[in-house]
């Protein structure tokens, strides 16, 4: 069973290409001789495929070829600085991405639908960019999904952050391999590992990042005080979901208590919270159905090379085709729609 070609399509969780002297050219005077520096020949290579990674024109026609209305945008390049151990340095870089994000996006703003990356290090200095970037009228913000050193989010430290995003109606993402030192490495290091290794990695220790993310935000009571904050797991798919949610629950309700801040079960908060982003994972024929429908949403990385384009239709088909036709709307689209507050026309 085929998507119908006149379906909502939005992706959840789409990809710039910065231009690798971005922070060379914005950083300001003082910071410049320190700005982060990429080979441009790497850079390119991501981008040459698809001009609209740098081009947000090119990038309207390249969503139609894909079938798809509307992007939320995640950067590529800045995703690196998660990992920046200077805090100036670190807010500094994300500001110039933000600025360039909004000035991308403005080009077709019922289309494109840009998210802020915000530096934690200061929570006062994350506040007022969180709310800049808001009124510049970016939908959402990204923040490390693997915190520093002495910034665990089981801590006090985000406090002020979860209550000006929950105010805002900003929701915050956790993508996959932000934060400390690339948590699983950088290309060259990677490259020295055996394929066991990186398999290992690839898999095991990415789920066990966004697991134990997720697990400490939900267990310190994140959810009870800031009951309104949403919070979106991106590109690390959703199969593992339902089985790790479950796990949890079971090992609460055998002790008959947390004994933590939460109050509920940790399947609660994922329902009324937390969302979750998909694009190439074929197991979630067997549940979609009946669990997550609601808010898990589909996307296709695009331009990066695991990316679904231009057969996302397909792709659909195989993995939703024999969804009911208002439960699959959800997952293609609706739920996107309704989390950023998107008005977006249906391609025809």
């Amino acid at each position: 069973m085929n998507a119908p070609t006149g379906e909502l399509l939005i992706s959840s969780d789409s990809h710039v290409i910065e231009d690798p002297d971005l922070w060379v050219q914005r950083l300001p005077a003082a910071l410049r001789d320190r700005a982060p520096t990429y080979e441009a020949r790497k850079t390119k290579q991501a981008a040459e495929p698809y001009p609209g990674g740098a081009d947000p024109r090119a990038r309207v026609d390249e969503m139609a070829a894909d079938g798809v209305s509307a992007e939320v945008l995640y950067p590529t390049i800045a995703s690196d600085q998660f990992g920046i151990a200077d805090a100036k340095l670190q807010e500094a870089c994300f500001r110039a991405y933000n600025d360039w994000i909004i000035e991308y996006c403005s080009v077709a703003p019922d289309r494109l639908f840009g998210l802020a990356c915000i530096s934690v290090y200061d929570i006062d200095a994350a506040v007022r960019e969180l709310a800049r970037c808001k009124n510049a009228g970016l939908r959402g913000a990204l923040i490390w999904q693997v915190p520093m050193d002495g910034y665990p989010f089981a801590g006090n430290h985000y406090e002020k952050f979860w209550a000006a995003a929950q105010d805002l109606e900003m929701p915050i993402s956790l993508h996959i391999l932000t934060g400390k030192p690339h948590p699983l490495g950088g290309v060259e290091a990677r490259n020295r590992r055996t394929p066991l290794e990186k398999l290992r990695e690839s898999v095991n220790a990415k789920l066990g990042y966004i697991t134990d993310s997720l697990l400490e935000i939900i267990g310190s009571g994140v959810f009870d005080r800031y009951p309104e904050l949403k919070l979106v797991l991106v590109e690390n798919e959703i199969s593992w979901l339902p089985f790790i949610v479950s796990q949890w629950d079971k090992y609460v309700d055998r002790r008959g208590t947390w004994d933590v801040p939460a109050k509920e079960l940790p399947s609660a908060y994922v329902r009324r919270n937390v969302y979750a982003t998909f694009f190439n994972d074929p197991p979630i024929k067997w549940f979609l159905q009946d669990w997550g429908f609601e808010n898990c949403m589909w996307s296709n990385d695009f331009p990066h090379p695991n990316s679904t384009w231009p057969h996302s239709r397909e792709v659909i088909a195989r993995d939703l085709g024999h969804l009911p036709a208002e439960v699959r709307a959800k997952l293609v689209g609706e739920n996107c729609a309704r989390l950023y507050g998107m008005r977006v026309p249906i391609l025809q």
